[in-house]
């Protein structure tokens, strides 16, 4: 018996726009950081309401250059989540701060709340790290209320958050630093890439200097006419390169569109999986609106384990949004106990979410999910 036709948990959204950009990069003969990049930040500095855009080759290297740009040091203290995904944690590391794990709301808000960060912080903490957990808003207003009493900086980890409102206004450009990611399965892609978004210009001039090893003039400032650079602190290698930044004017452009579908996919779901027995799907908050970036729910009837493994065996790939990052070997050693975080990983599962996804794709997920559930009851 052949296996039921794959559905895989997230798929690329590309057409004929994406060619005519990447084709037009090649034939004009340069395809580092260059005047398709310029564009590409101008372009997404528009869509998300910031004054400035820097883009960088991951949403790491944003997040790293947060950190940079705030001044955190060994010594510092930074509240982070621990459902994330590690980059989030590890980006505090780099510069030598101390991560302080903080526990989500609940069971139906996964996102770090204000009482939590208020109870968190020491005389140490300079900043909070809030991450828009699945494309749903964390409370900006009073996570912003309790830092800016204590003059602590707020960086938005707003990775899954593209396209995402809070008030309206973009997620990402709320705290003192806004960082996104354009990774393969993010709302928007260019394979590898990430944004740095920021209202302080001095902080867009460092940041596009240490993003290129620190240099004052990059090679196409120099093409036009600059006749040398200078390099006044330690920077690193964080280009985005002008073919990736073809695609992301591409992926932009169909972005409100991919948006919309998104939403219809995650209505068709809640509708499908309404009444549903063993099944929960929280609200997150339900704050602004939501960029629909992921489709999680939480398993309440059977091993969410074997569950994924039956889904697989019928072709529908799954995931897990995410293992706690205070419970990866590297970070045991802070001792962090967040219940609810723990509960929360202990059932999540992540369900297919991708413009291309059909009606009958999703009607055919439910299905197989449900089968599931009660073979594993």
């Amino acid at each position: 018996m052949s296996l039921p036709s794959t559905i895989p948990l997230f798929a690329p959204d590309f057409g004929p726009e994406e060619d005519r950009e990447v084709l037009e990069v090649l034939h004009a003969g340069w395809i580092a950081m260059g005047p398709k990049v310029e564009a590409f930040e101008k372009c997404f500095a528009d869509f998300v309401g910031a004054p400035h855009a820097v883009a960088v080759n991951s949403a790491t290297a944003a997040l790293h250059l947060a950190n940079v740009l705030l001044g955190l040091r060994p010594g510092d203290e930074v509240i982070v989540p621990s459902l994330t995904f590690a980059a989030t944690v590890n980006a505090v590391r780099f510069v030598g701060a101390t991560p302080v794990f903080a526990d989500v709301s609940g069971p139906d808000d996964w996102t770090i709340g204000a009482t939590e960060v208020a109870r968190r912080m020491t005389r140490r903490t300079r900043a909070v790290v809030v991450m828009h957990y699945a494309g749903y808003a964390c409370d900006m207003e009073g996570i912003l209320a309790v830092c800016r009493d204590a003059r602590v900086a707020v960086v938005e980890d707003a990775c899954h958050g593209l396209g995402g409102t809070v008030a309206g206004r973009s997620m990402g450009v709320l705290g003192d630093i806004g960082c996104f990611s354009f990774y393969s399965n993010k709302v928007m892609t260019t394979g590898e890439g990430g944004m740095l978004v920021t209202a302080d210009p001095d902080r867009a001039k460092r940041a596009r200097e240490l993003r290129s090893h620190g240099m004052s003039a990059t090679s196409i400032d120099r093409m036009r006419g600059a006749m040398g650079y200078e390099i006044s602190e330690l920077g690193w290698n964080y280009r985005l390169d002008d073919l990736r930044a073809a695609v992301g004017l591409a992926q932009l452009r169909r972005l409100p569109q991919a948006l919309a579908r998104r939403r219809a996919l995650v209505e068709r779901y809640r509708e499908r999986l309404q009444g549903v027995e063993g099944i929960r799907f929280p609200r997150h908050g339900g704050r602004g609106t939501p960029a629909y970036y992921l489709v999680p729910i939480l398993i309440e009837r059977g091993e969410r384990d074997k569950i994924r493994a039956a889904m697989a065996e019928q072709g529908v790939q799954t995931s897990l949004h995410y293992p706690p990052v205070h419970a990866f070997a590297l970070y045991r050693e802070l001792a962090a106990t967040l219940p609810h975080t723990e509960w929360i990983a202990a059932r999540t599962l992540t369900l297919p979410l991708y413009p291309s996804l059909t009606e009958a794709q999703v009607d055919r997920v439910c299905s197989v999910l449900t089968q599931a559930i009660a073979c594993a009851a």
